[in-house]
């Protein structure tokens, strides 16, 4: 049997090993990748919040602008639907209704009350504020570019309550709801985080790629500009910009404007990395094959130089979109870039600086865990897809 077993044991080594030896780029770095466990738990996280991102219209129970307020329950605490309580269990999830009232208490300021006798259930699948998955509108100066697009209209929702409304996160001072900003929030941040991510990458690649492939004066020039835009600080910039946006701007109109400045200026370090790459591997026997075999500059940077560089890019645009987010979150939180009605994480933020709120309302700051939570879940799967890009890291077990 111990021969049996062990012979069983070798066949199956050497299956793993030819597998390994025969797996393609592709499936050598999902394999690694499934090997890290903080980089699958952080994947995860990330997964759900970018499908929560995408969905929040669905998802939230109230619309996020000011025309789904409730202005009867303002500054209210956070609602969490019971089983049961005093008065018995209940297999719907409900809350108790609320009234505001007046204190002699709390110097006559509005004070909000649970009448544990009213009960309002909790419904799935219900009717409430229109929205569309598909809501694109750009009003810059003069027609030429300006386009309006809204399609897949609905007005489903994943939940919502038979009577009045439910706030799990909580309602602001104007009765917004925090739970319904906060998933829209991070719709914003993914999406401009995207765009400048986009506009950054292209531009690295391609002033990156033609320093780094072809030297000289070339190289001299690109670098200056290169060198230009890193020594531009970004904070005098931007409250030039905000001077410059006029009012009559739409909020899609500014968020636009915002993510294309951010990926304008977030392109110098990753173009600087991919230079030096190139100018160390351009002279390389596989380069001057490629060349005599009459390959185009462009071809040999795509095909042959630009693979070889692959872990070091692919952690620059994982660390890359946190940053950005990261930039629109503190110049929101500065009231430089994203302003109501544009749900955004820094905009939701603004208002956990005041005293009020850290003494009285501390559930402002939820928004601020999903923001610590999905910038780290950036930088965790990057740091996993980086060592299972690396051809030198261990091999999988």
């Amino acid at each position: 049997m111990g021969f049996f077993s062990k012979e069983k044991t070798a066949e199956k080594s050497q299956k793993l090993k030819e597998r390994y030896f025969t797996a393609s780029q592709g499936q050598l770095i999902r394999a690694r990748f499934k090997s890290n466990r903080t980089a699958m738990v952080a994947g995860w996280a990330l997964t759900t919040m970018i499908l929560i991102g995408l969905f929040a219209p669905f998802l939230s129970p109230h619309a996020p602008n000011m025309s789904g307020r409730d202005k009867q329950y303002e500054n209210g605490p956070p609602q969490i639907p019971k089983f049961w309580d005093e008065n018995g269990f209940s297999v719907r999830p409900f809350l108790y209704t609320t009234e505001r009232e007046r204190s002699i208490k709390t110097n006559f300021r509005w004070v909000i009350t649970e009448n544990r006798e009213k009960r309002r259930y909790v419904e799935f699948w219900v009717d409430g504020w229109e929205y569309s998955f598909i809501d694109l509108k750009l009003d810059l100066p003069g027609t030429a570019l300006d386009f309006d697009l809204k399609t897949l209209t609905f007005n489903k929702h994943l939940f919502g309550m038979d009577k009045g409304g439910i706030h799990l996160f909580g309602t602001e001072k104007s009765g917004k709801d925090i739970f319904s900003r906060t998933l829209h929030a991070i719709y914003t941040s993914l999406a401009v985080g995207l765009l400048g991510v986009i506009i950054s990458f292209v531009l690295a690649l391609i002033i990156g790629g033609v320093a780094g492939y072809f030297g000289g004066w070339t190289d001299s020039i690109l670098q200056m500009i290169t060198d230009a835009i890193r020594t531009v600080p970004p904070i005098p910039l931007f409250m030039a910009l905000a001077a410059f946006m006029p009012d009559e701007w739409s909020a899609e109109t500014r968020f636009f404007f915002i993510a294309t400045i951010l990926g304008l200026i977030g392109w110098p370090t990753l173009a600087r990395r991919i230079r030096t790459h190139l100018l160390s591997e351009r002279s390389q026997e596989y380069v001057l094959a490629a060349e005599l075999s009459g390959a185009s500059a462009g071809h040999i940077i795509r095909k042959h130089l630009l693979p070889s560089f692959t872990s070091y890019i692919i952690v620059d645009l994982m660390i890359t979109f946190p940053y950005v987010v990261r930039s629109e979150t503190a110049l929101s939180f500065i009231g430089l870039g994203l302003t109501d009605p544009v749900n955004s994480l820094g905009s939701l933020m603004q208002n956990v600086s005041k005293a009020d709120v850290l003494l009285n309302y501390q559930w402002y700051f939820i928004p601020v865990i999903f923001f610590v939570a999905f910038v780290l879940a950036f930088v965790f799967v990057g740091d996993g897809l980086r060592d299972a890009s690396d051809p030198y890291s261990h091999t999988i077990k």
